[in-house]
């Protein structure tokens, strides 16, 4: 994904605020009007994945979250993120694309080596789901399973801006937007080194 996002960069040198923001807008309007239509039950999307239009807008909704806050962060403004909103990018859109893609598509191969783990993350107004890192490997399961290593308790905001490098972990736990436990909660630690989205 680094290297489409740079040819994607190199393609298009537009670099005015105004004039992006336009274009994002009038984007936002297009793909409205083509949902609102759209009686397929999957389109192409990353990697050739098929998906069905709503995870691809849960996916644009992730996506402008996180690049809004890189943009907030670079110009020294605001952005708060509802619990709502990443709730829905979340459980709408990260979580299938992950099921999607392949299993080794969010994972440093090098950093996952023989890390084995079973991690319930529990999204604060949202459900559980487990996911289970198996040697290069991530899948996901819903709900409980008797087999945890450990269980993070998350705020969805928090949890995309630490998973997707925005922000380290320490902030969101003493600020009570992580919070972690279990029989093996040192694998959490290293299960946010072998993490890689793409």
């Amino acid at each position: 994904m680094a290297e489409v996002n740079a040819n994607m960069l190199a393609e298009d040198g537009e670099r005015d605020p105004a004039v992006l923001a336009d274009r994002i807008g009038s984007l936002a309007k297009k793909f409205d009007d083509l949902a609102s239509r759209s009686r397929a039950a999957t389109v192409d999307w990353l990697q050739g994945v098929r998906l069905p239009p709503s995870v691809v807008a849960c996916h644009l909704l992730e996506e402008c979250l996180m690049h809004g806050h890189d943009i907030a962060r670079a110009t020294g403004r605001p952005w708060p993120i509802e619990r709502d909103h990443a709730l829905l990018a979340v459980e709408g859109g990260v979580l299938p694309l992950i099921a999607a893609l392949p299993p080794t598509a969010f994972l440093n191969q090098e950093k996952a080596g023989p890390f084995r783990a079973h991690v319930e993350v529990r999204l604060r107004g949202g459900g559980p789901i487990s996911l289970v890192f198996d040697r290069g490997s991530l899948t996901l399961e819903a709900g409980s399973a008797p087999d945890i290593d450990a269980y993070l308790s998350a705020d969805p905001a928090a949890l995309m801006l630490v998973f997707i490098g925005r922000q380290g972990i320490w902030k969101p736990l003493l600020g009570g937007k992580l919070a972690a436990w279990g029989s093996r909660p040192w694998k959490l630690a290293r299960m946010l080194t072998v993490i890689s989205p793409p």
